[in-house]
Formats: C-alpha cells, sequence, structure tokens
C-alpha cells in the first residue's frame, strides 16, 4: 500500500488532516485544494427558514460545511431544539451533527454502505418521515447542491426546503501547476471528494486532461465516478464514502501503480 502517491484536492481544512491519517498508514500524500467554501452573508430569508424549523419533519445535512453552519444558526435561534428527525449524507457530517445534537438526545442518522443522496433515499426512517400526512424536509446545504436528494423526497410525497449556506469556488492557480506537482513529488493517483471538486479538476488542467484521465482517480460515490467516466476518466475507483476510512479501504483493495 506504500506505493500509492495521493493528490489531495479537498479544501485545504479537510486535506491537512486526511494526509496526517494517510502518512500514519505509510501513505505519501500531497495537498492542492481545488474547491474552497465561502460562507454566505446570513440574510432574512434564512433566518425565517430557521424560526421555522420546529414546522420541519426533517431536517438533512449534505456535507460538514452546511452542518457546522446550519448549526449555529440554530443554535442562535433555539436553545431548546425542537423534536424531528436529523439526517446526513455521510459518517463525517455525521459526526459534526453529532456533537452539537446527541447532548439534546437527538440522534442522527446516515447510511451505513454509501455517502450519496441514492444511500440516504433508500433509509427506511427518511422515507417513512417523507412520507408522513404534511411532511416538510429541510435541507442544509451549498448553493446548487444535490438536486437528486430533494427530487427523491419530493416523490416520496415530502415538501422540500432549501437552507442554502455557503458557496463553493476554484482556487486559482498559475497554469500547469498541477501536471507540475504531479511530476514533481512523483504522484500516481488523484482523490476528489464532490463532482463539484472534479469539475475544478477539468477546469484547471483544461486540454491536459487528456494526459491524466488514464491516472487512478478515487471518488467518494458512484454519482462523481459516472460523472468521472463521462469526462473520458478510465480508471476510476469508487471509495464508500468520503471518509479517511473509505479512502484507506479502497487503497488497500487496489494495487498501486509501480513507480
Amino acid at each position: 500500500m506504500t506505493n500509492w502517491r495521493l493528490l489531495l484536492t479537498r479544501p485545504a481544512d479537510e486535506s491537512v488532516p486526511l494526509a496526517v491519517q494517510l502518512s500514519a498508514a505509510g501513505i505519501y500524500s500531497s495537498c492542492l485544494p481545488l474547491l474552497e467554501i465561502s460562507p454566505l452573508p446570513i440574510s432574512l430569508t434564512m433566518r425565517l427558514v430557521i424560526r421555522e424549523l420546529a414546522s420541519y419533519t426533517a431536517v438533512i445535512a449534505v456535507s460538514k460545511p452546511a452542518a457546522r453552519l446550519g448549526l449555529a444558526m440554530i443554535a442562535e435561534a433555539w436553545p431548546t431544539l425542537p423534536s424531528q428527525a436529523w439526517f446526513s449524507v455521510g459518517e463525517s457530517t455525521r459526526n459534526v451533527l453529532e456533537e452539537r445534537l446527541l447532548p439534546h438526545g437527538v440522534n442522527v442518522l446516515s447510511p451505513d454502505t454509501s455517502g450519496d443522496s441514492e444511500g440516504l433515499l433508500a433509509l427506511p426512517a427518511l422515507r417513512e418521515a417523507a412520507r408522513r400526512p404534511g411532511a416538510r424536509v429541510l435541507i442544509l446545504r451549498g448553493e446548487g447542491g444535490r438536486g437528486t436528494l430533494g427530487e427523491g423526497l419530493q416523490a416520496l410525497g415530502a415538501r422540500v426546503d432549501y437552507l442554502q449556506l455557503y458557496a463553493r469556488y476554484a482556487p486559482r492557480y498559475p497554469e500547469g501547476t498541477l501536471l507540475g506537482k504531479l511530476r514533481a513529488e512523483r504522484l500516481n493517483a488523484l482523490m476528489v471528494s464532490s463532482g463539484q471538486g472534479f469539475q475544478h479538476v477539468l477546469q484547471h488542467v483544461g486540454d491536459a486532461w487528456l494526459q491524466l484521465a488514464g491516472m487512478p482517480l478515487f471518488v467518494p460515490s458512484s454519482r462523481v465516478a459516472a460523472l468521472a467516466r463521462a469526462a473520458g476518466a478510465t480508471n476510476v475507483l469508487e471509495c464508500r464514502g468520503a471518509t479517511a476510512a473509505a479512502l484507506l479501504a479502497a487503497l488497500r483493495e487496489n494495487p498501486a501503480p509501480a513507480l
């Protein structure tokens, strides 16, 4: 497993602790954040949604930034939390939620086998909540994220509202930075944590993508895997979630290219 040499493209505050965990497992990695998060200004509309929190049958956080920012707003408006079901798309987001919610006796549910919208929609508890008469579901997310989740809940009969808490953007680097880093550090695989993160890889490398399309690409879900393959990636390795444990499991299951 030590032959793997990964380029991590997550936001810096996620890539650095992930690199530490990989190093502890004997795996070299290098960070080039290609996705960054910027909180949106808190608007009157956002505050009104939070005031309506008790009217929602279920609340879903789709990411760690959504969980952190949403919980901060909720803490200001709700010293005592209303009774409702809470869900997260993946384990990492669930951990963020539980730190705040468990002391209030609130359990958070997330899929065990896949950290994506499809896995969440398959949870019996969420399906039951969405099918209740008059069910309303609040989704905490970034701008324009995870339309599949809302559509699936609406198909089950729930009314879906969104609280959009942050914007995503691609950091600017000099042309050729990614390719130069791969060559200089003899990296043999890329890792992306979301569909938008993969799109930012494509934007950064431009026409040079053809040089990278055959490189092992670790992705967190089948949805991102499909995006990558549609763009021409030929060696997509699907992790079962976006956690360090999921990535380490995928690294163990797949032999590294010869150095």
